[in-house]
């Protein structure tokens, strides 16, 4: 009887952990370089609900991983940067919400005001990055409700990504 409690309550410590865990995939097109446009293909997981996790984009040459945090009204600043850690100028040579034209909005006004946004850092080989920024369909489902955007590489080629939704 003792056994058969025992691996009942592990079944289901089992099942309620896989169960927190979400994943999903996306796609888009590499282009710049004056080369043809690539396929890249992307994947997530995430135990919060898609709110934060691990990320891959995998190129024809390369392959990518990091991070991703959306953007919320609980997000701390603290936690967001170790995303500009590699990028010169931090990311106001490329603005989440506009041209390079535009001044930056100090983190904290971002933070406050821009939810359902996604940022996110990946790393390659030989230390290679990638930035990117996505915009999300419905936002409280985290990346499992799907979204746009784009990721840019160190040389300045830009991926557009779509990530469709569960």
């Amino acid at each position: 009887m003792k056994k058969t409690s025992s691996l009942a309550t592990l079944l289901l410590l089992s099942l309620a952990l896989t169960a927190c865990t979400t994943t999903g995939i996306g796609g888009g097109q590499l282009a710049g370089g004056g080369a043809a446009d690539e396929p890249v293909t992307f994947s997530w997981t995430s135990t919060d609900g898609g709110l934060s996790g691990s990320m891959t984009a995998t190129l024809p040459d390369m392959s990518y991983q990091g991070k991703f945090f959306q953007i919320t009204q609980q997000t701390r600043s603290e936690v967001l940067t170790p995303l500009w850690t590699y990028w010169n100028r931090g990311w106001y040579d490329w603005p989440y919400w506009g041209s390079p034209m535009m001044q930056p909005y100090p983190t904290t006004q971002f933070i406050t005001h821009y939810s359902g946004k996604v940022v996110a850092t990946l790393t390659g080989q030989g230390d290679q990055r990638m930035r990117c920024r996505f915009h999300l369909v419905a936002p409280a489902s985290g990346m499992s409700g799907g979204g746009e955007g784009q990721c840019q590489l160190a040389d300045g080629r830009v991926v557009r990504a779509v990530f469709p939704g569960k």
